[in-house]
Formats: structure tokens, C-alpha cells, sequence
């Protein structure tokens, strides 16, 4: 019986780096999250043992390393697209290099001291090949919440539905934001910011009659803000906050009293482009 191997790539997943950066005051302290994958001749390897085309993975490791010694590593996108070029150059077996790198906050104390910033992280992820590069850069873990100017009332009851519709309601998320660029050279920081702050300010201005709706507000708010994006696709899933039935105690629960549930949630995702006029 005939077998053929129609797709494969490896890499090295969850690198992680720390960069001190000193200055005669003060000191900078980055954190990234590094993942690499090739795209390759390295069929033999997984067919008939031959492993003469392979890069270790421990040597992908090394090489974001030696990168990082070497050149600055944010904006994280620039720091991306330099690992990927330096792959394809170095292994002319590769065909495709795709390098993904989460960013860790830290908020700063004192010149020395820094405070990690919660779990959000800053996301990029670049994918090169020979002929081009694309860079998409997003936001994991994005944790908002409103108390009010949330709804959702109006959709299917059948025989399944208990859920009660709802004129007034908490709407939490923890959100997840990829964009694209139409090109390569751009101002990563400044976009990236810039998404974030309209998107946040969305979240909080929106009379959301859906959390379906806001996804849509967020994105065409970010693609308008930033005419260097192409496309943006966004996961928000719903984090409910369930009202507690007070009545057991003699008491109404008066729109104030939750009780917050993270599974199961509700998973509402999209993507939007620019269409061309």
C-alpha cells in the first residue's frame, strides 16, 4: 500500500528570554515567549530516518539567543522578521520560517524594580519565505469588563431555552486580536498601541446588543484607525455573570448580586477585511 507525506513542519515552541538592558540610570527589562516553525526538505527525516537536512531544535533556540545579543528585540515584530531571515539565509533547505512571540508586561517601580502587568501579552507573528514576509501583530488575553450598555434579547427560544433574555447585563471577556499589515514596514509600537486604546474605548462606549455586534464595532474601529491594516480577526469569548436566586433567603436579587462563570462561555469570533472601493 503506497504512503506519501503531504505536509510536515518542526520547531522549536516556547523559548523563553529574558533582556536586561542597561542604562546609566536605569535598566529596561523585556520578556518574550518564543515559537519557531520551519517549512523544509526535511522529508527524509520523517520517512527513512535521515536526519542530514535537519536543524536541531535546541540549535533554533541557540539562534534566538545569539539574536537577542545581538540586536534589539522590540519592537517584537522587527525582532520576529530578523530571526525568520536569519533562518532562511543560514539553511538553504528551508523554505518557509514562521516565528511567533508573545510579550510579557512589566510595569515599572523605580528605575530597577518592575511589577509584572497581569497576563496580558502583545503578539507577533511573522512568516517569511524567500519570495516575502507577512507580519501580523495582536493581543492575548485582553480581560475587559462593563456593568452596563449590554444586552440580548431577540433570539431563537425552542423547546431547549431556558436562558432568560437580557435588557441589562455585566459583559466580560478576555480578548484575543490578530491583525495584518498591507506591508512589512510600518510603525509596530504606534500601531499596535493605537489598536488597543480603540478598541478598549470601543468595548466601554458600545451599546452592545450582542456580543457579536461589538466584535464588529472593535474590528472596523481598528481598521479604521489604522489604514495599515488589512485585516483583523477577533475571539471574544463571553464570561458570564450569573445572577444568584436570592429568593431561598427571603431576599430580591435587584440586578446587583453575580456570581462569575468561566466554563462553559460563550466563544464569539470573526474576522474583517478592507475591501478595495
Amino acid at each position: 500500500m503506497p504512503f506519501e507525506l503531504v505536509d510536515h513542519s518542526y520547531g522549536k515552541s516556547r523559548v523563553r528570554l529574558v533582556k536586561l538592558t542597561r542604562h546609566s540610570e536605569s535598566h529596561d527589562l523585556t520578556e518574550l515567549t518564543v515559537g519557531i516553525k520551519l517549512d523544509g526538505d526535511f522529508g527524509a527525516a520523517y520517512t527513512t530516518a535521515n536526519n542530514k537536512n535537519v536543524v536541531a531544535t535546541d540549535t533554533m533556540k541557540n539562534i534566538v539567543y545569539v539574536q537577542a545579543r545581538q540586536r534589539p528585540v522590540e519592537p517584537i515584530e522587527s525582532f520576529a522578521r530578523a530571526i525568520a531571515e536569519f533562518l532562511l539565509a543560514e539553511y538553504s533547505q528551508t523554505s518557509a520560517a514562521e516565528i511567533e512571540i508573545l510579550q510579557h508586561g512589566w510595569t515599572r517601580l523605580d528605575p530597577y524594580a518592575f511589577q509584572r502587568a497581569g497576563e496580558e501579552r502583545r503578539v507577533a507573528r511573522v512568516t517569511a519565505t524567500r519570495q516575502s514576509v507577512a507580519v501580523a501583530s495582536g493581543i492575548e488575553n485582553l480581560v475587559l469588563l462593563k456593568t452596563t450598555k449590554s444586552a440580548f434579547e431577540g433570539y431563537v427560544h425552542d423547546r431547549y431555552t431556558i436562558l432568560n433574555e437580557a435588557s441589562d447585563r455585566i459583559f466580560a471577556t478576555a480578548i484575543q486580536a490578530t491583525w495584518r499589515y498591507s506591508r512589512p514596514d510600518v510603525d509596530f509600537n504606534a500601531c499596535w498601541q493605537e489598536c488597543r486604546r480603540v478598541m478598549i474605548e470601543t468595548f466601554a462606549a458600545h451599546d452592545s446588543k450582542s456580543v457579536q455586534q461589538t466584535l464588529y464595532a472593535m474590528g472596523t474601529a481598528a481598521l479604521k484607525a489604522q489604514p495599515v491594516i488589512s485585516e483583523i480577526r477577533l475571539s471574544l469569548p463571553n464570561r458570564h455573570c450569573l445572577p444568584v436566586d436570592l429568593t431561598p433567603f427571603g431576599l430580591e436579587n435587584k440586578n446587583d448580586i453575580f456570581v462569575p462563570v468561566d466554563e462553559p462561555h460563550g466563544l464569539i469570533e470573526g474576522t474583517i477585511v478592507v475591501r478595495p472601493e
